[in-house]
């Protein structure tokens, strides 16, 4: 089993930046992928940022250029630096793993709220 632990929401202004974190423990096999997803209300669930355990990268087009995806491997550790947040970036984000090349499921985070106040 895998736990994923969220970090850093919070309610900022427009313009404002934020840091999430997300911790992983448990048996953590690797190649894989950490990413970050979010959901609005009402809406459905989007990918907002990917990266593989080498370093590879992936980003929703409504935050290239303002979001940054990272990692610590040595601490099964992923993070997702947001600047110039929108109001439209508001939503609850969620952490991810998966195991590339496996049919092991992916595991999720509880989710961390992020409000934008316009």
């Amino acid at each position: 089993q895998v736990q994923l632990v969220e970090s850093g929401g919070g309610l900022v202004q427009a313009g404002g930046s934020l840091r999430l974190s997300c911790a992983a423990s448990g048996s953590i096999f690797r190649p894989n992928v950490m990413g970050w997803y979010r959901q609005a209300p009402g809406k459905q669930r989007e990918l907002v940022a990917t990266i593989t355990s080498g370093g590879s990268t992936n980003y929703a087009d409504s935050v290239k250029g303002r979001f940054t995806i990272s990692r610590d491997n040595a601490k099964n550790a992923v993070y997702l630096q947001m600047n110039s947040l929108k109001y439209e970036d508001t939503a609850v984000y969620y952490c991810q793993i998966r195991v590339l090349f496996t049919q092991t499921p992916a595991y999720w985070g509880q989710g961390t709220q992020v409000t934008v106040s316009s």
